[in-house]
């Protein structure tokens, strides 16, 4: 395990590159460390349950919206959004806000609550649609989505935005 330390900094200080938060998450997200069966099951779950709270609310209106603003942006080989027919593919950034605008609409998936809280199950619209559209393997989105888990939750531990608000 390599531990990151990250430490805020004045936009002034010109780190090198590799002292950049972007750059540590990216070490993160390119290290090839294998897997556990048991996250790759709990990954799956999680993709299963915002899926089901997506089509919970796919019929409402801000859903709806957001669909319709993805629709205006096709894309050959692009990505697929919550209650289209799979055949019909938007830009994936336009896909990651839709089914993210699904997926918060109810707001009935998962919460991390530790120094700070988050739903680390916002990283999956997103991670899914690049995955599409760059024809990536099942084993990669489990990958990428267990990459955006850990990066997520290791950052919700560490800071506390509230600490810092007026």
């Amino acid at each position: 395990m390599i531990l990151h330390h990250v430490k805020v900094h004045p936009e002034s200080d010109r780190l090198k590159r590799e002292d950049q938060l972007a750059w540590k998450i990216a070490a993160v997200a390119a290290d090839p460390v294998a897997l556990d069966a048991d996250v790759e099951d709990m990954i799956i779950n999680r993709v299963i349950d915002n899926a089901s709270v997506a089509i919970a609310s796919v019929n409402r209106r801000p859903v709806v919206s957001a669909r319709a603003m993805a629709l205006a942006h096709p894309r050959a080989g692009g990505a697929t959004v919550f209650g289209e027919n799979s055949d019909v593919r938007v830009h994936a950034e336009w896909a990651a806000w839709a089914n993210g605008t699904a997926v918060r609409e109810l707001d009935y998936h998962d919460t991390f609550l530790a120094a700070e809280y988050s739903h680390p199950g916002d990283n999956i619209p997103p991670i899914l649609a690049v995955a599409q559209q760059l024809g990536k393997t099942g084993a990669d989105l489990i990958r990428g989505l267990a990459t955006g888990y850990e990066i997520q939750v290791n950052l919700v531990k560490a800071i506390s935005l509230h600490a810092h608000k007026n």
